[in-house]
């Protein structure tokens, strides 16, 4: 079930129906310890994670990580978990 996000003219923010898939793109140096970061962070979720892109300087790699969420508190709380984590560089 993909996310169905509604936009509403003066709200500052979109309404998003829960529970729905919410889709991320972590990026870093080591695909192993990401693989290992999202494994650490999803435990007991249902997830997909799939190879997204490579830098040209073959530096950085990115992949995109697709998460059954239940709420906004569980969006963002994976969401502030993969930013901390320190395989991970930047998080989309």
């Amino acid at each position: 079930m993909a996310a169905k996000v509604i936009f509403n003219p003066g709200q500052e923010k979109p309404d998003i129906e829960y529970p729905c898939n919410w889709s991320y793109k972590i990026i870093g140096t080591d695909v192993d310890e990401m693989i290992i970061a999202v494994e650490e962070i999803v435990l007991n979720m249902d997830y997909d994670l799939t190879p997204s892109n490579i830098s040209s300087n073959q530096k950085y790699y990115s992949l995109n990580l697709r998460v059954l969420v239940e709420s906004e508190t569980v969006r963002n709380l994976i969401f502030q978990k993969l930013e901390q984590h320190t395989a991970i560089s930047f998080v989309l």
